[in-house]
């Protein structure tokens, strides 16, 4: 196997394991500690469904893959981590595990039953293969966040995912929910593939932790179903390329970025949308795989190799580069720390694709500060 599919695999099994162990066992609520900012007092009623939620949106993917395809200790570690998923899933949705988890109390989780959605959209087998009865506690754990009205924000995309994931499981859904969040990102879009997140422009990742991910996907399942989305999605996409290209570039030959913005303790998950374009095979021209591969390497290495980054039970602790409490808001918690798990996406490649198999390039920033052969940036 290429040694880096290894790394990456057992970097993600450091990351997943803690999590789906438990959950798996109905203990996820017993042994997650609930590290939060000092001002922050109910973390502890939503970071179980943000754990969750957010480490499934990463390694779904992964479990997408026919096992037929992996061998040796991936094989093994595949199977294994189907079952606890399996397992994990449902506890987490049904009513009477110890482990169900919050779907109505509060605002949040409409936020988390979205990445919950977007990992089911992003593995529509390993979906299917859950049991009838785990499946009917999704559909009612997803439609209980229709009583929640989202923020003039991002979170429109969490109400239209929700959905997305509903009429992949029943073949029905609320599309105006649809509708309103596409048709309010078009007038949101500030160019150069970048959206405001709202009716003002703001320097963080959200363009990568939600917006272009879930604008792309939930469109990608529901597209058919209206000429105007359909019309739209090109555009879209185009722009999605263009962001792919720009974050690339924002990866620093270390694998350090720019720590600007909210939520900076999602660590390398501020590379979601990167490794969604890799995984998808619609990464722009001036981007090979193997370039993306090396940037997502440095920079999951970067944030999560740190000392401190885990606790001495292997959970994750606020920070961006090791343990770092002041870099998380009010609405950080253990819990939701799981979107660094987006960054490994491009493991749902097999080990014989392109990302995986061919030469290591250097990156963009590592060619322009070495005095490499470099080609110039431009706008779209």
């Amino acid at each position: 196997m290429n040694p880096t599919r290894t790394d990456w695999l057992n970097r993600l099994d450091r990351v997943a394991r803690p999590v789906l162990e438990a959950l798996s066992l109905g203990q996820l609520k017993a042994r997650m500690p609930v590290e939060h900012h000092p001002n922050s007092l109910d973390r502890a009623d939503f970071t179980h469904l943000e754990a969750v939620g957010r480490l499934l949106c990463g390694i779904t993917p992964w479990l997408e893959i026919d096992p037929a395809a992996l061998t040796g200790d991936e094989r093994t570690l595949h199977d294994a981590y189907r079952q606890l998923t399996h397992a994990g899933i449902a506890a987490a949705v049904d009513p009477a595990s110890p482990d169900f988890c919050n779907f109505s109390k509060g605002q949040q989780p409409i936020v988390d039953s979205a990445f919950l959605a977007h990992a089911l959209l992003r593995a529509p087998k390993f979906t299917r293969s859950l049991d009838r009865k785990t499946l009917d506690h999704l559909i009612d754990a997803f439609k209980i966040t229709r009583t929640r009205k989202p923020a003039f924000c991002n979170w429109l995309l969490f109400s239209a995912i929700i959905e997305a994931a509903l009429f992949e499981l029943t073949g029905e859904c609320d599309l105006m929910r649809i509708d309103y969040a596409v048709r309010q990102h078009e007038q949101w879009y500030v160019g150069d593939g970048t959206y405001s997140d709202g009716p003002a422009y703001h320097a963080d990742f959200y363009n990568s932790y939600v917006i272009q991910p879930m604008l792309i996907d939930t469109l990608r399942t529901t597209m058919h179903l209206d000429a105007g989305w359909q019309a739209m999605f090109p555009a879209i996409l185009k722009r999605g390329k263009r962001f792919a290209e720009i974050q690339e570039r924002t990866i620093m030959p270390d694998g350090s970025f720019p720590p600007i913005g909210r939520s900076i303790a999602y660590r390398c998950g501020a590379f979601q949308h990167l490794a969604q374009m890799a995984l998808q095979h619609e990464l722009p021209e001036s981007l090979k795989p193997a370039q993306v591969r090396g940037a997502l390497t440095l920079v999951t290495k970067k944030t999560l190799d740190a000392e401190g980054t885990f606790d001495d039970q292997g959970w994750l602790r606020i920070g961006l580069c090791g343990h770092q409490p002041g870099a998380g808001e009010t609405y950080i918690s253990t819990g939701s720390l799981y979107l660094c798990a987006s960054a490994f996406l491009p493991l749902g490649l097999a080990p014989t694709d392109a990302f995986w198999s061919d030469a290591d390039m250097p990156t963009t920033t590592t060619l322009a500060w070495s005095g490499g052969a470099m080609t110039a940036d431009h706008s779209a």
